[in-house]
């Protein structure tokens, strides 16, 4: 195969032998780098990258709508009976019949180890470092290509941590100007306004810009500065979301990736539940949705609040009033409405309309995500 390739790299003019290289996946290309210098100089040609990606993400698009199964679960678990011990993220496809099919299988490099995951976007894993570590390290790591690049963000300080500041980050997908985006959010209980730091990956560069509440596009006065900051990060509709508390009421504070502009965005209009509650924002049949964990007479609750007309808050609904049966274990919901929890019996998916539940072949998950397509890229090959 060495030498037909090569072969056909001295015959064909550079631009067909793009096109065909365009059209292979991820795996094939990375060996491809070894036949000769000048495939190895068209793979890693950031405008080659950037025509595959583009290429890629324009027909997993095109396969959601005709897709004969229900998505796919990514998950992170521990390798049982290895020293030093393993992490592994793992991708399955979920069947129509519920049954899964595994279609990867990377190995999480060890120093990753005392960072979370906490987004993912077309191919590209973002892992943040804990807030109690002084040098907050972010990585975007691409394990289709076993590469990552690590990230310096601002670092707490001994003053930090005595003001409690927190930090929530997110990833999201610029498609105006093909980038990735890293949001870092920054408050603080005793102290000034909350921050956040931008990080753009085709200028490989931060920026910091202040969050008052007046600047805040829909903002309502007299609520007073944030004080705290909920993860995690939902990217949705071309923005960054996240539960935001201020010394007076909760909103939904939105990141617009594109023209990187904050909003504020109501929550359900005086519900005791959200007001008092744990909530937490997730994505349900393609809206923005919101879960609120309470305590009532009835035992525990979770209300699956649903916002029907994006950035409506007339638009919120009450879809569904459920009995928490898991602890502290939710993951999500799948393009189809199931929720993604783990309970006594393990990994589990709850249909909330039908109230059937489906234990899934995964164990020891300690991370779940949910994607309708899964894409595999060649963003940060090129050292970027």
């Amino acid at each position: 195969m060495s030498q037909t390739a090569t072969t056909m790299g001295e015959r064909l003019p550079n631009d067909v032998v793009e096109d065909i290289l365009g059209q292979l996946p991820v795996k094939s290309l990375t060996r491809f780098r070894c036949v000769s210098k000048s495939f190895d100089s068209i793979i890693t040609d950031p405008t080659f990258i950037t025509k595959h990606f583009k290429l890629n993400l324009n027909q997993s698009e095109s396969l959601i709508s005709t897709n004969t199964h229900s998505g796919y679960l990514l998950y992170t678990t521990k390798v049982k009976n290895r020293s030093p011990s393993s992490k592994h993220l793992c991708a399955v496809l979920r069947n129509n019949d519920s049954t899964l099919t595994q279609i990867s299988r990377f190995e999480i490099p060890s120093l990753f180890e005392k960072h979370s995951l906490v987004g993912f976007c077309n191919g590209l894993f973002c892992l943040a470092s804990r807030d109690n570590d002084l040098n907050h390290i972010i990585y975007l790591w691409n394990p289709s290509i076993r590469m990552f690049k690590k990230l310096l963000a601002t670092p707490f300080t001994d003053e930090d941590k005595k003001e409690h500041k927190r930090s929530v980050v997110g990833l999201a997908y610029n498609s105006q100007n093909n980038d990735f985006k890293i949001l870092r959010l920054l408050s603080v209980f005793l102290g000034p306004e909350a921050e956040a730091e931008i990080y753009s990956l085709g200028t490989d560069s931060w920026r910091k810009v202040v969050i008052s509440m007046e600047s805040l596009r829909g903002y309502e006065p007299n609520f007073g500065r944030i004080v705290k900051i909920h993860p995690p990060c939902t990217f949705f509709n071309g923005a960054l979301h996240t539960v935001a508390i201020t010394s007076r009421h909760r909103f939904i504070l939105s990141f617009d990736v594109n023209d990187e502009s904050f909003r504020e965005i109501m929550l359900p209009c005086n519900p005791l539940d959200v007001a008092t509650s744990v909530t937490q924002l997730a994505l349900f049949k393609g809206s923005l949705a919101l879960f609120v964990f309470s305590d009532s007479i009835w035992g525990a609750l979770c209300n699956i609040w649903v916002m029907e007309e994006y950035g409506v808050a007339e638009s919120w609904t009450r879809k569904y009033t459920l009995p928490i049966i898991w602890n502290n274990h939710f993951y999500g919901c799948t393009d189809n409405g199931e929720v993604l929890i783990k309970d006594a019996t393990g990994l589990i998916s709850f249909d909330p309309e039908s109230r059937k539940q489906n234990i899934l072949a995964i164990e020891d998950a300690d991370w779940v995500g949910f994607t309708a397509n899964s894409m595999e890229s060649l963003i940060l090959l090129d050292g970027k």
